[in-house]
């Protein structure tokens, strides 16, 4: 494990549109404050951003609220035609009282309003709202692909969302999509101090450092969605953030 980690905010980076150079706005960022990406760096990079350049905004004024999103908004009070975009966007309903729509995602995730999103979302005329991305770990790989093609500099990179947790009060942020680091550090089978076999010990690595970033990056007008975690020593791998997500069979509260 590390020793020593330090996260700092990459600063500089703009209001992101459809169609815009994530990497480039990075690296333009560290150049400015006179960084440089090192090998083992994370990138951690908030879904918004992500979700902004791949256009997965839509304009609520172009959703028509089905007999089931009426229903539902009923019982949360939530905007039908959000409720109409959060059915779309998932596979289940799994609970629904007031001001509170909990769902499967469609990636699996299980999540409040399949994580669509109205803060920080700029529209015009619109009112809008932002979808997560179609496949978050896809769009990982992609941008650790660009920035080592333009860097030379081997990172991990995350995709970090904020959430609510069942048990906890507040937000806390975790990676829905990850690449070139492990995800998950299983140490079943390693042993403890006093020699001890771990027999249930699994680390949520890629969550712990959307966690920390986060920290640096801000919920509110930061306007600061990108953050570097250096210093990690934990495994690399290249299996996707989709391994985090608890199997059917396992959840006890669904």
């Amino acid at each position: 494990m590390s020793v020593r980690l330090s996260v700092f905010a990459v600063p500089g980076i703009p209001m992101v549109k459809p169609g815009d150079d994530i990497a480039g706005f990075i690296l333009d960022g560290l150049a400015a404050m006179g960084e440089t990406l090192a090998d083992g760096d994370v990138v951690v990079v908030a879904q918004k951003i992500v979700s902004k350049t791949e256009g997965r905004l839509v304009a609520l004024s172009t959703v028509t609220p089905s007999e089931r999103a009426h229903e539902l908004a009923g019982i949360t009070g939530k905007d039908p035609r959000v409720v109409e975009l959060v059915l779309r966007e998932s596979n289940a309903v799994l609970r629904a009282k007031t001001n509170v729509l909990v769902v499967e995602q469609k990636l699996g995730l299980v999540i409040a309003n399949a994580g669509i999103d109205r803060s920080n979302v700029e529209g015009g005329a619109d009112d809008m709202a932002l979808l997560l991305p179609v496949d978050p770990d896809a769009s990982a790989r992609a941008l650790r692909t660009t920035i080592k093609a333009r860097s030379g500099a081997d990172v991990g990179v995350v995709v970090a969302d904020s959430v609510g947790r069942a048990w906890r009060i507040g937000t806390s942020a975790l990676a829905i999509g990850c690449a070139g680091l492990e995800p998950l550090w299983d140490q079943r089978g390693d042993v403890d101090m006093f020699g001890k076999v771990l027999e249930v010990t699994e680390v949520s690595i890629a969550d712990q450092v959307a966690a920390a970033a986060n920290l640096v990056m801000g919920e509110a007008t930061e306007a600061t969605p990108v953050a570097i975690v250096r210093g990690l020593t934990t495994p690399r791998n290249e299996r996707p953030a989709t391994v985090l997500i608890r199997p059917k069979e396992m959840d006890m509260f669904r």
